[in-house]
């Protein structure tokens, strides 16, 4: 298990595959994460809350919503890459508790060590599969859960399943949320059952992306947000417009022809999510 530089670049073999850390030419002080060649996170360590992905910050607009600004979260994400969205809520809800879990034990050292985060002892990474920390949480004990969860750049299968949307469901408070980061592309066939899915255990939702996503034109981001009661689907709308790479907000009926006649997933029945077509990710060297 090696690791060499070439300038700033970091790479280094983790339990998952090969993980790099590239430096932004942009931005000082900011870093790509890849996984065997697909971008994971971008993290500026001098400012958390500049978020660079827009799947990122389309979920960070969720969180900024469902609750009063600067209100602390109990929050549990599910996947940790370089913890982009963790230090986010870290400084924009100071006092938040945040549990982080990250299959991958060498990866949460490598970020450990090259991107340290600031120190807090709310924030807590623990090494584990998701679904079993969820199996292992105690009912009604998040008010938010983040999945973002990928093997390489897939979804595994048995984190797609109602029965792994159910155990979601359990540990969230009443007026809690799971958002989860979708990725797929034409013809929309796993997001529109994981919207079907999620919705047989959390009624209200909504799905944020940008149109052409949206339509089945090309594979990208979509992110689910959903819970016991309405979305703040006005506000995500203004904010998604608003964004660097503007985007659409799907609710009610528009969420409903979306799924159309998808089938709910079980465990029997659970795939990975689409893989991504080839070639599509790219990053400067």
């Amino acid at each position: 298990m090696g690791r060499r530089r070439d300038t700033d670049r970091i790479a280094e073999e983790v339990d998952t595959g090969h993980a790099e850390l590239m430096p932004d030419p942009d931005r000082s002080g900011s870093w790509t994460l890849l996984l065997d060649g697909a971008p994971q996170s971008h993290v500026d360590l001098a400012d958390p809350t500049h978020l660079e992905f827009e799947y990122v910050r389309r979920l960070a607009a969720a969180i900024d919503l469902i609750a009063p600004a600067g209100a602390p979260l109990r929050v549990l994400h599910l996947g940790g890459g370089a913890l982009t969205l963790p230090r986010y809520v870290a400084a924009t809800r100071p006092g938040s508790t945040q549990r982080v879990v990250e299959v991958d034990a060498a990866l949460v050292e490598l970020v450990r060590r090259a991107l340290p985060w600031r120190a807090d002892p709310r924030l807590k990474v623990r090494v584990g599969d998701a679904r079993a920390a969820l199996a292992a949480s105690r009912d009604d004990s998040y008010d938010v859960v983040v999945a973002d969860v990928f093997a390489g750049a897939r979804t595994p299968a048995r984190l797609t399943s109602v029965e792994y949307a159910t155990e979601a469901a359990r540990v969230l408070r009443p007026a809690g949320w799971y958002l989860a980061n979708l990725a797929d592309g034409p013809p929309l066939r796993y997001a529109r059952g994981q919207v079907a899915t999620v919705r047989a255990v959390l009624p209200r939702a909504c799905l944020v992306s940008d149109a052409a996503v949206l339509r089945g034109r090309r594979y990208g981001n979509l992110v689910l947000v959903a819970g016991r009661q309405e979305p703040p689907v006005a506000a995500l709308a203004r904010r998604a417009a608003g964004d660097w790479f503007p985007g659409r907000v799907l609710a009610d009926a528009d969420l409903d022809r979306f799924v159309g006649g998808a089938a709910v997933v079980h465990d029997s029945d659970a795939t990975d999510s689409t893989p991504p077509p080839p070639g599509i990710f790219s990053v400067r060297r």
